[in-house]
């Protein structure tokens, strides 16, 4: 059974109206005080009855500050500071426990707080704000703290005439837990949320709703010793949002905790949780991760959109010609393809992407994950559970015998599960998995580092893919000039077409004044073929095998994001900050085979400048006579 409010205590008891307690509620949202302290404030209710309703709703007993005589060494078990920064008032002492006076009984991380500076159990009693500030100044000494109290509310005013008005019913949180306790908190949140929204409730949604509207993929809640600084990811980049006052820190960690299904009394110990949100008419997954700082706890926010699963590789921004090498891959009954890049390239995203085109009802399709990102209808998905025994390898044990046709692994992080998934792919089943390299032909080296033996490798896998995702311009892009480093690094890559003209970012309130608004995949795919394979056994050098890659026309991952920006869609500054140098990795020449340099225009060997780097449509200028030739 939930517990009470005081304003229907009040009701009940009859000692308010209905009219004069929603003028109350009317101006405790727009000051940051309890109602309590609005309806004495107010004399909308006597002192004696207010006591004794508030002792019905907290359960907590009422002390004087006003008459009370604290017992010196409990005033000297909690520092002043302490003391006024939770406006509680240490009474009484003994081997265990320490009475303290507090305006909040039911902050239970001011509580953790006063227990872990005197190593006492904390025996709350609750008091008026005023009154125990004014005991403070008196028994401690010292000017007055009472001020404290007007400039806490006065800050947390400010900042929410600030926010930005969201109507009712707009964001509305929906639990994941199955407990009644959580389930009647998140009640409680989306009927304040509705009638009376706090500042700490309006705080949150506001956040969220913000990071919704501007397709944020985390939110970043930090706290400093002056408040909280919000961040957002927006196409891979962390930016600076709003500026939470230090009077809210407690309030809106406490609220986002609930919602999540965590221990909001634990605050020594990283937690996870998850809750579901509808914005308007948006529903997302967030997916909270909380840990402990110097200054509090910090909160990152993953929001996951439940129809990213649902998109097609040309959704992505995957070429066609990429785009059809999947596909051809992913029509063969067996073998492995890996799915390469860093965190946060999008490699999940493009997995799904080809399960989404490979689910049917004539399969069976089985994956295993760390932890299930998104739920896809048609595949059944099996979350790794590390502290229970359930691991990588082991579940791919349990669902080799559950007559799969497709397996995908979200990642390889052990010899023992390269192993298996690769056993996999040579015994019968298509396996989808990832990797952590930089490009295609360091996964090769990767598997081999794990112990895998090169036959294995070469026999099982059917093709890597590399990727990496770039921002895209925003439509209000203009079109201007190239600087002549640019435009010679288009000239290299055989876009002499985009070192005439390029465009470049402008900034409108679409994009934030950033000039980009969305992000597009770049990649490179590393088809195997005998030749490759017969390289791989034989233990050949990633240059080599690279080498012979280009020689079969294999498009670079820089080479992919050049022809993005030739076509408008990035920047060259982009391409320099996301896809790793190619210095390290030669290319041959088209005419005479020899290794060269990316960034070399002539091969020194032949004397032929090249135009295009990918041999198969070269062509070919001698730098003597200006003869083309194919």
């Amino acid at each position: 059974m939930s517990r009470k409010k005081l304003g229907e205590v009040l009701r009940e008891r009859g000692l308010i109206s209905p009219d004069d307690l929603t003028k109350a509620l009317e101006e405790q949202q727009r000051k940051f005080m309890l109602l309590g302290e609005v309806l004495l404030e107010r004399s909308l209710v006597s002192r004696d009855d207010l006591i004794a309703s508030l002792e019905e709703v907290t359960r907590v007993p009422f002390v004087d500050c006003l008459s009370v005589t604290p017992d010196p060494q409990a005033l000297k078990l909690i520092p002043r500071d302490l003391a006024a920064r939770h406006c509680a008032l240490p009474i009484a002492v003994d081997d265990k426990n320490i009475t303290v006076a507090m305006a909040e009984p039911q902050n239970i991380q001011a509580i953790d707080d006063l227990r872990f500076r005197c190593a006492k159990l904390v025996s709350p009693r609750f008091s008026f704000r005023r009154e125990i500030l004014s005991a403070i100044a008196r028994h401690y000494g010292g000017s007055c703290e009472v001020s404290n109290g007007s400039k806490r509310e006065d800050a947390a005013v400010r900042f929410v005439s600030q926010l930005p008005n969201i109507e009712t019913g707009h964001v509305e949180f929906v639990g994941s837990s199955t407990r009644q306790a959580n389930q009647e908190a998140l009640q409680e949140i989306r009927a304040e949320l509705q009638s009376n929204p706090t500042p700490a409730v309006r705080a949150v949604s506001t956040i969220i709703a913000t990071a919704v509207e501007k397709d944020a993929s985390d939110i970043h809640i930090e706290p400093h010793a002056k408040g909280l600084t919000v961040r957002m990811r927006i196409d891979g980049i962390l930016r600076e949002g709003m500026q939470i006052p230090a009077e809210l820190q407690i309030n809106i960690v406490s609220r986002i905790k609930v919602l999540a299904d965590m221990d909001i009394a634990e605050r020594r110990k990283p937690q996870d949780g998850r809750v579901v949100v509808r914005v308007a008419k948006k529903t997302l997954d967030l997916r909270v991760s909380t840990l402990p700082t110097h200054h509090g706890e910090k909160i990152v926010i993953r929001l996951l959109d439940p129809g990213a699963p649902r998109l097609l590789f040309g959704d992505l921004g995957i070429s066609a010609p990429a785009t059809q090498t999947l596909n051809n891959m992913l029509e063969r009954p067996q073998g492995m393809l890996l799915v390469t890049g860093p965190t946060g390239s999008g490699k999940t995203t493009t997995l799904y992407a080809a399960l989404n085109v490979l689910r049917s009802p004539v399969v069976n399709i089985v994956t295993v994950e760390d932890p299930v990102e998104y739920q896809l209808e048609g595949v059944n998905q099996v979350q790794v559970h590390t502290k229970g025994g359930l691991t990588f390898a082991q579940c791919l044990r349990s669902i080799l015998r559950q007559d799969p046709n497709i397996i995908m692994v979200g990642e390889i992080r052990d010899s023992e599960t390269a192993e298996i998934a690769l056993k996999a792919a040579q015994t019968g089943h298509l396996v989808l998995t990832t990797v952590h390299t930089n490009d295609s032909v360091a996964a090769i080296t990767r598997l081999i580092d794990l112990k895998i033996s090169p036959s294995l490798v070469a026999s099982s896998v059917t093709g890597i893919m590399s990727q990496r995702l770039l921002r895209k311009l925003c439509g209000c892009a203009k079109t201007s000039v190239p600087k002549p480093e640019d435009a010679a690094q288009m000239i290299a890559a055989g876009l002499e077409g985009a070192a005439r003209m390029m465009r470049a970012p402008a900034g409108c309130p679409t994009c934030d004044q950033t000039g980009y608004k969305g992000r597009i995949c770049v990649s490179e795919i590393l088809m195997f073929d005998e030749d490759i394979r017969g390289m791989i056994r034989s233990d050949a050098r990633p240059d080599q095998i690279r080498m012979m890659a280009r020689a079969k026309g294999m498009k670079t991952m820089r080479e992919d994001a050049l022809d993005k920006v030739a076509q408008g869609l990035t920047t060259l500054e982009e391409v320099l900050r996301v896809v790793p140098s190619e210095e390290s990795s030669p290319a041959p020449c088209g005419q005479c085979g020899r290794e060269l340099a990316q960034t070399f225009l002539f091969c020194p060997y032949c004397g032929v400048k090249r135009r295009h780097n990918a041999p198969s449509d070269a062509i070919l200028v001698h730098s003597v006579t200006g003869d083309e030739f194919p």
